[in-house]
């Protein structure tokens, strides 16, 4: 197991397998947010079925998510370190081929990712008052909606939606490709799977927001 971990390969794959997961989770987190739209008592309902209710798989979960958000990360960090000691010496000229802006900025962006989430579960789950001095447990439709009433905080949830979808986008396709599902395409384009993903998860996230800050929600 060690060695299958220390291999390159290995690490792939673990890239690969954590990725489905934390790709499987965003598209049933974004779901469960867009019941916002069914009213106040449907969206809190489904919280106090989260933390309430359901709260040991609940745990669960987060135990699987956080493991995987860990073996994820440390293995992009240890690809990105074998990468650089391969070539210690940058490229003159650097001038890409097939990759993609989205390729080229998995790092920084999966920096501004994890922060947004740190932030994000202490604002929603945590209730840190210094994100949201109105926090109330078990009032989840309302935090919702008092924390999107600052423009603030909608404009940088948008910006994280944005590398979200550049990080779904490419993650999933290189996920896809790393486990064997799907062949190499230098047209981003033609990573239709991926895209569609990627499309779908960030305007399902982004409507909460925008719903609120227009007034539908409220």
């Amino acid at each position: 197991m060690l060695k299958f971990w220390d291999s390159s390969v290995g690490k792939k794959v673990v890239m690969g397998l954590t990725g489905l997961i934390l790709v499987g989770f965003v598209i049933g987190h974004m779901a469960g947010n867009l019941q916002i739209f069914l009213g106040m008592e449907r969206y809190n309902a489904y919280a106090k079925l989260l933390q309430e209710d359901l709260i040991e798989v609940t745990w669960a979960v987060r135990v699987v998510l956080f493991v995987s958000v860990v073996l994820h990360a440390l293995s992009a960090w240890q690809l990105t370190r074998r990468s650089w000691a391969a070539r210690p010496v940058e490229y003159d000229m650097r001038e890409a081929q097939v990759s993609t802006y989205a390729s080229r900025t998995m790092r920084w962006g999966g920096v501004f990712l994890f922060v947004f989430i740190v932030l994000h579960i202490g604002q929603f789950t945590l209730g840190w008052k210094w994100l949201l001095p109105e926090f109330a447990r078990g009032a989840a439709y309302g935090n919702v909606v008092l924390a999107f009433e600052r423009p603030l905080w909608v404009a940088f949830y948008l910006v994280a939606m944005f590398f979200l979808l550049l990080h779904l986008f490419h993650g999933t396709w290189a996920v896809l490709r790393t486990l064997g599902l799907a062949r190499n395409a230098a047209e981003p384009l033609q990573r239709r799977v991926p895209l569609i993903i990627a499309i779908v998860v960030t305007v399902g996230f982004s409507l909460v927001p925008l719903g609120v800050a227009l007034g539908i929600v409220r």
